[in-house]
Parts: structure tokens; sequence; C-alpha cells
């Protein structure tokens, strides 16, 4: 938890409602953000994220492949302080589950660059279902301005808050000035330092920070069930 703000817990079996019932033990759930519903499920702050299809559609959310690094509910006024994801069917191999710790990120910027980033706000926008970052984001269903280095609550550290799947502009700033920007904060998040990969297993249940924490996907086979 200390280097990544990532809680496990191993070989769990929790219905929808225990699921519910625990998540609430951190403060009231927010409503799913995928704009959907999903087959079977009762509360609207539970989403599935799967590949497996019925009729030819998937039946959860962010179903395929590889999804860029991101931050939950960026795009939105008030973001999730924390997210919870239970595995039920996990593939062979490939899905894993990557954390990078923002507070490090921006603990290790050059002074120049954090002197850019100094008040500075970025601008969040979410695309439908999308896992990699699309180029187009004008038809975007929701965005919003946050600032590019956020102080946490709670442990008043500052933590980078932008992220390569829905960071589109840092305030400003000329537009070729701020994508060149932003392309070097990407790739210093994403360091392999700053990264911890979970490897699923059915029953694993994992929380984590928003505030301070970005997660990704890697890639997956698509002739494979995944459940979460």
């Amino acid at each position: 938890w200390h280097q990544y703000q990532v809680i496990l817990l191993r070989d769990q079996t929790l219905d929808e409602d225990a699921q519910v019932r625990f998540a609430e033990t951190f403060g009231p759930p927010a409503r799913s953000t995928s704009g959907r519903t999903f087959k079977g499920v009762k509360n609207p702050a539970v989403m599935l994220v799967s590949n497996i299809r019925e009729d030819g559609k998937p039946i959860g959310a962010l179903p395929d492949g590889e999804m860029h690094f991101h931050t939950d509910q960026c795009h939105q006024v008030t973001p999730a302080a924390a997210t919870m994801l239970y595995a039920i069917e996990i593939p062979s191999k490939g899905g894993n589950t990557l954390f990078a710790n923002a507070y490090k990120a921006y603990e290790t910027l050059p002074d120049d660059i954090k002197q850019q980033l100094a008040g500075r706000r970025a601008f969040n926008a979410y695309t439908t279902d999308t896992t990699t970052r699309s180029a187009d984001y004008e038809g975007s269903g929701s965005s919003y301005w946050h600032p590019a280095v956020r102080t946490h609550p709670a442990t008043k550290r500052k933590a980078l808050y932008v992220n390569r799947l829905m960071t589109r502009e840092i305030e400003g700033l000329p537009r070729e000035q701020s994508d060149a920007l932003l392309q070097t904060l990407f790739d210093h998040q994403e360091q392999p330092q700053f990264v911890y990969e979970h490897v699923w297993r059915p029953g694993d249940i994992l929380m984590w920070d928003n505030r301070c924490t970005l997660h990704a996907r890697t890639d997956f086979s698509a002739g494979e069930r995944r459940l979460l």
C-alpha cells in the first residue's frame, strides 16, 4: 500500500450486494460512468468489464486489449476517490493491471517542468468505451479541467494529475508546446520504477486511490474470457 496506494485481498467470493457493502465501508459509491446498463447488475455503482459476448455484443464495458494509463473519472467535476475491481474470470496470460505512483512521478520531475506546471490546469476528455488514446475528442461525452498537479486532501502530498488516455492539453500553453510537455510527462510517469504490475487470479479484489495512482491494462487474447 505505501508504495502504490493499492489494497489487495485474495481468494474472495462476493456477490454483488457484498461487493457494494464492502465498498461502502470506504465511502458512498458513485454511479458507473460507462453510460450503460449491464444484464443482471442491479446496483448503478457496479459495472462489468468484460470481453464476453452474447449475440455478438460484449456484456461489459472496455472489452478488448490494451488500455492506456489513466485515473478514473478525471473527466468529471468530482472524480472518484477510489476504485475497486473484483476478478471473476481471468485469461491465462495478459490483461494485467499496471499501477503508477503519481506522487513519485511528480517528486522526480525536473524543477523547470515543475515550474511550468505550477498553477496550471489540464484538460481531460472521455470518449465512450475507448481504451487507447484517440486523436479525436471533440465529441467527447464528458470533459473537465483539473490541476495538472493535485494536492491529496488527506496526505497533503503533491501528485502529477495527467494521463495518456484522457489528458488533452495544458492550460495557457501554445498547442505545440502543450503537446510536447504532455508527451514528456506521460513518458516520465510510466517509467518502470514507478509501476507495479498486478497479475490477476480469480477472487482477487483490488482497491486503489485515484487521487495519487494511475492504472493501465496490458493486452490479452480475444479468444479467452475476461470478466471483472
